[in-house]
């Protein structure tokens, strides 16, 4: 039996456009606070944060989480793979390459994605189509940050492959929430939030001991906030839903566009001025992300498209 693939339809690309604006700042803000914050603590604090301020919604709302065992691994699972190892390699990674080049890298989320929903799934295959996006969308994020970052990196080849390690680890997080399509979307984020929270507190305490360290300045505090409330807590609402609507591949396109949104973001609200690079780097993701769709192509192949 053939199983249906799951699809992008408008609400789905809209949430994924909102959610690359609301991540687009995380390397930003993450910049900023891990030059004096260590990343284990500045895990730990985002993550703490972030669950708190879900449980709080949650019960507000009158929501359980849930009690039994079987849930509380897969939230320990996701937590691992979606917070606590990424998290942790992006900052310490960022302490030593600029911010694009570790969104060059984190591109690569979605090329891991579909790899390992080749390998472990029946509805999510690997068409030429869509690899061929992908590869389209991480030229295009490559482009319009500029040759000039992949030209400066030599020196850290650690920091790169930690960011490499990071969309790994995205993607198998994307294969493995899959088992959440019967949660709520604030439950899962609330569970795997909490889960990573209950693993890096203890770390970062043993390993950073932060009571002996300098008092972060106050725009470090508010990127660590804005880190926490903004791009974890409300924006792993956004990401479940997707998952749950469209599937892990298609989720992790966000990382293809959350380049674009930073860029587009200085535009709209600093007045910066787009290069000819990033002009031509948005085209190719779009290109890349209507070769992944493929109904744009389908249409102009004079094809019905079957939603």
């Amino acid at each position: 039996m053939t199983v249906a693939a799951p699809k992008m339809g408008l609400a789905e690309w809209v949430l994924l456009g909102l959610l690359s604006l609301v991540w687009g700042g995380s390397f930003f803000f993450a910049k900023i606070a891990v030059a004096e914050v260590p990343p284990l603590t500045l895990v730990a604090c985002r993550v703490g944060l972030a669950a708190a301020a879900l449980m709080i919604v949650l019960r507000a709302l009158g929501n359980a989480m849930p009690s039994d065992a079987r849930s509380w691994r897969n939230f320990a699972v996701m937590g691992l793979l979606n917070n606590a190892v990424p998290f942790t390699l992006l900052f310490w990674a960022q302490i030593t390459i600029a911010s694009g080049l570790a969104a060059i890298l984190n591109a690569t989320t979605p090329l891991f994605t579909a790899l390992f929903a080749q390998a472990l799934t029946a509805d999510e295959r690997l068409t030429a189509g869509k690899g061929v996006g992908i590869l389209l969308g991480i030229a295009g994020v490559a482009v319009m940050i500029g040759v000039d970052v992949l030209e400066n990196a030599d020196g850290a080849v650690l920091a790169q492959l930690a960011c490499l390690g990071a969309a790994c680890s995205y993607g198998l997080a994307s294969i493995w929430g899959r088992r959440f399509a019967g949660t709520p979307p604030m439950v899962t984020a609330c569970g795997q939030l909490t889960a990573s929270s209950i693993l890096m507190i203890p770390i970062a305490f043993v390993l950073d001991r932060p009571w002996q360290l300098a008092a972060p300045s106050a725009g470090a505090v508010a990127a660590l906030i804005a880190l926490a409330l903004v791009s974890s807590a409300f924006a792993y609402i956004l990401y479940f839903r997707i998952l749950k609507a469209a599937g892990a591949t298609n989720v992790s396109l966000v990382t293809l566009l959350v380049p674009v949104s930073a860029i587009l973001l200085g535009a709209v609200f600093l007045g910066e001025r787009l290069s000819g690079e990033e002009i031509a780097g948005m085209a190719l993701i779009a290109l890349g992300l209507m070769a992944i769709d493929g109904r744009f192509f389908a249409w102009a192949r004079g094809r019905k498209v079957v939603p």
